[in-house]
C-alpha cells in the first residue's frame, strides 16, 4: 500500500499548507502572491511615491493574455499599497491599453466583454482600446517608413485596408511576423508619447524575454535588443520596464489560477503545435516553442539568456541615425537596418482596391 504523501507547509509564514514548490520553496498561495509581487516591485522600484510630486503617467500594453494580465493586477495591489502608506500618492498614474487582438490576428474573436471585465475588475486606471490600424492616425510618419520599406500606398479607401495590403505584402511568416511586432511597438510607443507618459510597463516574463532575445539575434536585430529585453530608455525617449523580468511564465500560469477575476479577462493563446514543419514557422514562433519545452526543463539556462542581454547598454550617441521603421542605429548613408532589409526582401507589391 503506498505511502500517503505528507502535504507540505509554507516556508515563508510556516502556517499554510504550501499551494506549489517555487523554486525548490513550498509557498502558499498568499506568500507566493506577495513573492511575485515584490519580484515586480524590486523592478519598478524608481516609481516610488514622492511628496509633492506629481505621478508620472505610464503606460501598461495589455494584451488580455496570461502575462499582461498578471502584470496589471500586481501593479494594481503595488499601486494600492501605495496610496495607503503615509504619503497617500502613488508611485505612478496607470494608462492601461489594449490594441483589438482581433486586428492584430484573425484567430482571435471579439474582445469588449474581456474588455469591460478589465474596467470592471480595475477601475482605478485609464483605459484605451484601439485598433492595429489606428497607427496611422497615431504615427505622422508610419507612411513615409512603409514607402521606404517599399510599400506602394495608392487606391485604399481606409487605414484597414491600407495595413491589411501592407501586412498581406510579406511573403514569409518570418516577416509578416517581424513586421507585426514593429507596427505594435510603433503604435504603442506614439499612443504613450501622445498620452504624456513618461514610461511603458512592458508585461514580458522571463520565458518570452528569453524567446525575444534568441529571435532578435537570430533575425538580425541584436541592436534592439537594448530596448526589446532591456529595462532603460528607449530611443523614442520613453522608459522601457519589464517588471516580469524576474518571474518564469509557469509561474505567471500558476498566479492568474490564483485571482478569479483574471479570468473573465484573459483570452487564450493561439497555439503553435508542436509537431508544425518548421518551414511554416517564423523565427519568432519556433524561439517561442523552443523556449517553452527548454525552459521548463532548464529554467536557469534561459533566466540566464534574460540577465545577460540585460547589461547591454545602447551607444551613448543620441545623434545616430536610426533606422526609419524599427529605430536601431544604422550607418549615416542608410535609412534601414540590416535586419529591416532583409524583411523588405520578402515584400511582395500589393494590389490596390478599387
Amino acid at each position: 500500500m503506498p505511502a500517503k504523501e505528507i502535504s507540505q507547509i509554507c516556508v515563508s509564514c510556516k502556517e499554510v499548507e504550501a499551494l506549489a514548490t517555487i523554486r525548490h520553496r513550498p509557498l502558499c498561495r498568499d506568500c507566493f502572491i506577495d513573492y511575485a509581487g515584490r519580484k515586480a516591485a524590486t523592478v519598478i522600484s524608481s516609481y516610488r511615491p514622492q511628496r509633492n510630486v506629481t505621478p508620472p503617467k505610464v503606460l501598461l500594453p495589455l494584451s488580455l493574455g496570461i502575462s499582461s494580465s498578471s502584470l496589471l493586477h500586481i501593479v494594481d495591489r503595488l499601486q494600492k499599497f501605495q496610496l495607503a502608506r503615509s504619503l497617500g500618492t502613488a508611485g505612478f498614474d496607470l494608462h492601461v491599453l489594449v490594441v483589438d487582438p482581433t486586428t492584430v490576428h484573425s484567430g482571435y474573436t471579439d474582445v469588449k466583454a474581456n474588455f469591460d471585465a478589465v474596467k470592471e475588475s480595475f477601475p482605478n486606471h485609464t483605459y484605451t482600446m484601439i485598433p492595429l490600424h489606428s497607427i496611422f492616425e497615431y504615427d505622422a510618419t508610419i507612411k513615409d517608413s512603409l514607402r521606404e520599406f517599399g510599400f506602394v500606398d495608392e487606391g485604399f479607401d481606409s487605414d484597414k485596408a491600407r495595413l491589411d495590403a501592407f501586412r498581406g505584402s510579406m511573403s514569409t511568416t518570418t516577416a509578416r511576423d517581424d513586421i507585426d511586432n514593429l507596427l505594435l511597438v510603433r503604435l504603442i510607443v506614439t499612443f504613450a508619447k501622445k498620452n504624456d507618459c513618461r514610461g511603458i510597463f512592458w508585461g514580458d516574463s522571463d520565458s518570452r524575454l528569453a524567446a525575444k532575445t534568441l529571435a532578435n539575434v537570430a533575425k538580425g536585430r541584436g541592436a534592439s535588443l537594448t530596448w526589446q529585453v532591456c529595462d532603460g530608455v528607449s530611443p523614442w525617449g520613453l522608459d522601457f520596464t519589464f517588471p516580469l523580468r524576474e518571474l518564469y511564465k509557469f509561474e505567471l500560469e500558476i498566479y492568474v489560477k490564483q485571482i478569479p477575476e483574471l479570468a473573465n479577462i484573459m483570452i487564450p493563446d493561439l497555439q503553435v503545435q508542436e509537431n508544425e514543419a518548421n518551414r511554416n514557422l517564423s523565427i519568432d514562433n519556433l524561439m517561442n516553442l523552443y523556449v517553452k519545452t527548454q525552459g521548463e526543463k532548464y529554467p536557469g539556462v534561459m533566466a540566464n539568456v534574460v540577465r545577460t542581454a540585460n547589461k547591454l547598454r545602447p551607444t551613448p550617441n543620441t545623434e545616430a541615425v536610426k533606422c526609419s521603421l524599427c529605430a536601431a542605429p544604422v550607418d549615416s548613408t542608410a535609412s534601414l537596418c540590416y535586419a529591416c532589409l532583409r524583411s523588405r526582401a520578402d515584400v511582395l507589391q500589393p494590389t490596390p482596391s478599387s
